[in-house]
């Protein structure tokens, strides 16, 4: 039995086709097929159903399935401890952003990490919460960056910044009058919200329950982006909320159209992300103390609070 034996059927599980699990390994479909039978006639069991389309684990298979990876991720454990005691901080290392916060938070620290860590390769990818879960689950990404509490059990958190809401008011609406906003200002019948799927949504959602105001018939009209909710707004459509670091980019001549909140202001928590078992954990505190260290300055807010992305 090879590590690498374990590592492809880890790819045939995943991807249920010994094909594709041969491409996303880096072989050949033959070498992957020939080294996981011969794993299987080491063991004197079928680890997969070859009979069905997509080809399924057999309920040995599962059990062997989830040991492979409590030891693949051992076997990796090894180097990182290696480059720990080194000191060395390098590397593939990949880095999932949840949509609305990858457009203005990646322009921030980009530049300074791979200025500062020139040896870690910095794979990015734009994912929502629910894949990056998964995909911190299945060791596809190494850490992510989204909104907390999750409340997920294998995942550590660690917060970067407090980030508050704040209101784009057009000249027509209701509240435009107002210096600033309190939360039971809101209602979310004339709010425009991100589509569903969008941590963000279930953030003003919530806190529109918070403020009893809230009407499960709403929602004619959401979005994408931030920016079409914005313009969407101008059109007296309604008003919208935005996180503090998209009004960093608004039009100048808009800056007019935004409300602050009262304090204690409502506001994501934005945390880094990772698995409890924590490889390549020298990148990952790298990546938080350049984030916190640039988004520090640019959010000056500190009386503030958490707005949960969690559906309640």
């Amino acid at each position: 039995m090879t590590i690498t034996q374990l590592q492809y059927v880890l790819a045939v599980a995943e991807y249920q086709n010994f094909t594709l699990a041969a491409q996303k390994s880096f072989v050949t479909q033959p070498t992957l097929s020939m080294q996981v039978q011969k794993l299987e006639d080491e063991l004197d069991v079928l680890i997969f159903d070859r009979s069905k389309k997509p080809i399924t684990i057999t309920e040995v298979g599962k059990k062997i399935v989830e040991q492979a990876k409590n030891i693949v991720n051992e076997a990796e454990r090894i180097k990182d401890i290696v480059d720990q005691e080194k000191g060395f901080i390098g590397g593939d290392y990949t880095l999932g952003i949840i949509p609305t916060i990858m457009p203005t938070l990646l322009p921030m620290f980009l530049k300074a990490f791979i200025n500062k860590y020139p040896k870690v390769n910095l794979i990015i990818k734009e994912q929502s919460t629910e894949t990056l879960i998964r995909n911190i689950e299945d060791g596809h990404i190494d850490a992510a960056i989204a909104a907390t509490p999750l409340e997920v059990e294998f995942i550590k958190e660690r917060p970067l910044y407090y980030e508050p809401f704040v209101g784009y008011v057009p000249n027509n609406h209701r509240l435009a009058n107002q210096d600033k906003l309190n939360p039971e200002d809101l209602n979310v019948n004339d709010i425009l919200l991100l589509q569903d799927g969008h941590c963000f949504r279930e953030g003003v959602i919530n806190l529109c329950k918070a403020s009893k105001n809230y009407d499960d018939e709403h929602f004619q009209l959401q979005s994408g982006s931030f920016e079409t909710l914005v313009n969407l707004s101008d059109e007296g459509l309604g008003m919208t909320l935005l996180p503090y670091l998209n009004t960093l980019t608004i039009d100048p001549i808009k800056n007019g159209n935004l409300k602050y909140f009262n304090n204690p202001s409502p506001a994501r928590e934005v945390s880094l992300i990772y698995h409890k078992s924590e490889l390549k954990i020298q990148i990952t505190e790298a990546l938080k103390d350049v984030i916190s260290g640039i988004v520090r300055g640019a959010i000056a807010f500190q009386d503030v609070k958490i707005i949960s992305p969690i559906s309640k």
